[in-house]
């Protein structure tokens, strides 16, 4: 995680270097379109050949993708690395969720998610937070090695992961024919509609941030990721284990109301110290929500099936962030004043899921 979040604050400028500062709502956009778009095969490999060769596929695509940027030299090859980069984090996140669904007791399963979001977490927030003071050390060369290295420093380590995976096969070119049930876990879809709608704040977040950050006259562009890290890792300590306690659906009401009140804060956002706070609330919202999504898809999965189901959350992720990010292209006009009216985007989204939980709840009732 961290190195897929270490070159973020500096996309943006490089872009902008490259003569295609209109173009900055794709970096995200393009991205997370080749995530979607892998999601259905690195979950159905994660079932049929084992969680680790999946995970090891998107390492491997990330080193070279990682490589590949210091030759990117025009906005078209840039935005085409992007593109083939979200098919590494379209592998490694499923079939390491997969992984760790198999390995947690479902009595602590939202506990356990929560630890392994923290690292999730832990990663966003280094990676985002070190890219602006890395990149004034050794430049966007040195910036990209570095995302490169903590690929491999992360290959060395799953050597030691063991397979949990008890039934596996041999890859065969016929497992990449995707059918429907491949793509979606049906059973998993309450999850996935409200992790697409909690998404599209994040998409939003990712793409105007470390502008705000400028604007602002903030040094770092990685200032809201610190600050929203730090919060959401102290709270996913125990928000999983509340979920286990009082129920995912109830637990995730209360992350959902943080996370629309964040947005609505960063439409008025005037002062360093008031971006700070709203980065702190959607800290607290994610770390509430991200352990009982996760957990809540767990509870929903098939056992032989926990690949796909990892794979469709993290295809409503995609897909949330992707259409945020390329609504901004329509909204966000490089300036001050469109940056914060931009943030609509995720307010509205988090007032819809609201709305779907209200829903569940009542339906339950």
């Amino acid at each position: 995680m961290i190195s897929f979040n270490l070159i973020m604050p500096q996309l943006n400028d490089y872009l902008t270097e490259l003569g295609g500062s209109t173009y900055k709502g794709l970096i995200i956009t393009f991205f997370t379109i080749a995530a979607a778009i892998s999601r259905p095969f690195s979950g159905k490999l994660a079932d049929l050949i084992g969680r680790k060769k999946v995970v090891f596929m998107g390492y491997l695509m990330a080193v070279i993708i990682g490589a590949l940027y210091l030759s990117a030299n025009s906005i078209f090859f840039f935005l085409l690395l992007r593109f083939f980069h979200g098919f590494a984090v379209g592998f490694a996140p499923t079939g390491a969720t997969a992984l760790v669904t198999d390995i947690l007791p479902v009595e602590i399963r939202g506990k356990g998610m929560g630890i392994w979001g923290m690292f999730v977490s832990l990663g966003i927030g280094i990676g985002q937070y070190l890219g602006t003071p890395l990149y004034s050390l050794v430049g966007n060369d040195g910036v990209f090695l570095s995302a490169v290295i903590c690929v491999l420093i992360s290959i060395v380590l799953m050597n030691y992961v063991s397979e949990t995976l008890e039934k596996k096969s041999s890859f065969e070119l016929q497992h990449l024919k995707i059918t429907k049930r491949d793509v979606i876990d049906i059973n998993v879809l309450p999850a996935a509609i409200v992790m697409f709608l909690t998404a599209m704040c994040s998409g939003v977040v990712f793409v105007l941030t470390p502008d705000v950050s400028e604007f602002l006259h903030i040094q770092n562009k990685g200032w809201f990721f610190f600050f929203y890290v730090l919060t959401t890792m102290i709270v996913r300590l125990f928000a999983g284990n509340i979920s286990d306690k009082y129920g995912r659906k109830s637990v995730l009401l209360v992350g959902v109301i943080l996370l629309t009140l964040s947005m609505f804060l960063l439409t008025q956002v005037k002062t360093v110290s008031m971006y700070t706070f709203a980065s702190i609330i959607f800290g607290l919202a994610t770390g509430v929500n991200s352990p009982a999504l996760f957990a809540w898809t767990a509870d929903l999965s098939h056992k032989d099936r926990r690949g796909v189901g990892a794979g469709t959350l993290f295809i409503a992720l995609e897909v949330g962030i992707m259409m945020s990010s390329f609504l901004t292209l329509f909204f966000y006009k490089n300036n001050l004043e469109t940056v914060f009216k931009s943030f609509y985007i995720g307010a509205i989204s988090a007032t819809l899921a609201l709305c779907y939980l209200f829903f569940e709840l009542r339906k339950k009732r």
